[in-house]
């Protein structure tokens, strides 16, 4: 399995989102700090989900880096974020 179909899956299973996307850019990176040759280092993530309905933006980040702890501590160096609730779309 590779590291972006971890994270979709571990953030379908904890947020149970309405809209999920999770693209590896790493190829945009190739040669900056923390970028790896065989890739799977940077990711753009989207997130529609109730589960951030009055939930700070700042929490938010913090509920997907706990569930995506392990991940951000062996293998992935940089994860952008947008994450809404569904009355943000």
């Amino acid at each position: 399995m590779t590291i972006a179909e971890t994270i979709h899956d571990k953030l379908q299973n904890a947020f149970a989102p309405t809209a999920l996307e999770v693209v590896d850019e790493s190829h945009l990176h190739a040669g900056h700090m923390g970028s790896r040759p065989e890739g799977e280092t940077h990711f753009r993530v989207t997130i529609v989900s109730a589960a951030f309905t009055g939930v700070s933006r700042v929490q938010r980040h913090r509920m997907v880096h706990e569930v995506l702890a392990q991940e951000l501590r062996d293998r992935v160096h940089a994860l952008a974020l947008q994450l809404r609730a569904p009355e943000e779309t």
